[in-house]
C-alpha cells in the first residue's frame, strides 16, 4: 500500500511517497512567494522504478496547488517533462 505525505516547512518543503511504510521517493519544492512553489527536484529510489511513483509525487503537488489556489513552477526535469505532455495540468503552471 502506498501513502503520499506532505512535510512543509513554509519555506521548503517535500512530498514523501511510501510503500508499505518504506520511503520509496521524494519531491522537494521550495515557495516562491506565497502563491506559488518550484518543484526543484524528484527521485525515486531504485527498488522502487517502474511502478509510476514519480507521476503520482508530481500529480499530488498539482492536487496541492489546486486546492490552495496555488500556481507550480516546474524547474525539475521530470516535473517539467510532464507539464509539457500532460495540456490539463496547464491550470497550476506559473
Amino acid at each position: 500500500m502506498t501513502k503520499i505525505v506532505l512535510e512543509d516547512n513554509g519555506k521548503k518543503g517535500r512530498f514523501v511517497i511510501y510503500d508499505n511504510n518504506e520511503e520509496a521517493g521524494e519531491m522537494t519544492f521550495t515557495w516562491a512567494g506565497k502563491e506559488k512553489f518550484i518543484i526543484d527536484h524528484t527521485e525515486v529510489n531504485d527498488k522502487f522504478g517502474g511502478k509510476g511513483y514519480a507521476k503520482q509525487l508530481v500529480m499530488a503537488g498539482v492536487d496541492y496547488a489546486r486546492e490552495n489556489g496555488l500556481k507550480i513552477i516546474p524547474l525539475c526535469p521530470y516535473a517539467k517533462m510532464r507539464f509539457d505532455r500532460d495540456e490539463s495540468l496547464r491550470d497550476v503552471l506559473a
